[in-house]
């Protein structure tokens, strides 16, 4: 298992969603956008995924995934290899569900702001629509890959370590 630093973290933290990768029966890629419910720096990562579809069934053929994210506007990103394994609901530590449940709390709050402030975007909160997880997805790191172009890792930044 690979530790995570606390920049890493921080990124992934800061991030809306990432973008889960897994192979399908007939060894297929197949992406698909997943919320983040919990990173830790030992290595693990709680994603949720409320529909069952391909990437639910993928993981049962093989548990082999890997989760993407960048920041467009820093042009630095990662992606996290590993091992993933479905965790049913009831089976779900009762602070991972309480993490999911404030993530769609803070969503909808930051949605109800940004639409008071006049700003454009769904005006119908479709975080309140989403149905309840009956399953999360555990991954457990095992490489790390810095997606930063060479060129970039390699300028002065400020306060003396490159932007998380």
């Amino acid at each position: 298992m690979q530790r995570l630093s606390d920049d890493i973290v921080q990124f992934f933290q800061t991030q809306g969603f990432v973008i889960l990768s897994t192979i399908d029966k007939d060894g297929k890629p197949h992406a698909a956008c997943k919320g983040i419910v919990e990173i830790s720096k030992k290595g693990f990562v709680y994603l949720l995924d409320l529909y069952k579809g391909r990437t639910y069934e993928n993981l049962q053929h093989n548990p082999r995934a890997s989760i993407t994210v960048v920041d467009e506007h820093k042009f630095t990103g990662y992606c996290l290899e590993g091992k993933a394994r479905i965790i049913r609901r009831e089976k779900c530590p009762p602070d991972i569900m309480s993490a999911w449940e404030n993530k769609i709390t803070s969503r909808i709050t930051q949605r109800v702001i940004k639409n008071i402030r006049g700003e454009k975007g769904h005006t119908r909160h479709p975080e309140t629509y989403l149905p309840m997880p009956e399953y999360m997805i555990l991954v457990k790191i095992d490489k790390i890959i810095d997606l930063t172009p060479h060129h970039i890792r390699s300028l002065p930044v400020q306060g003396g370590k490159r932007p998380a």
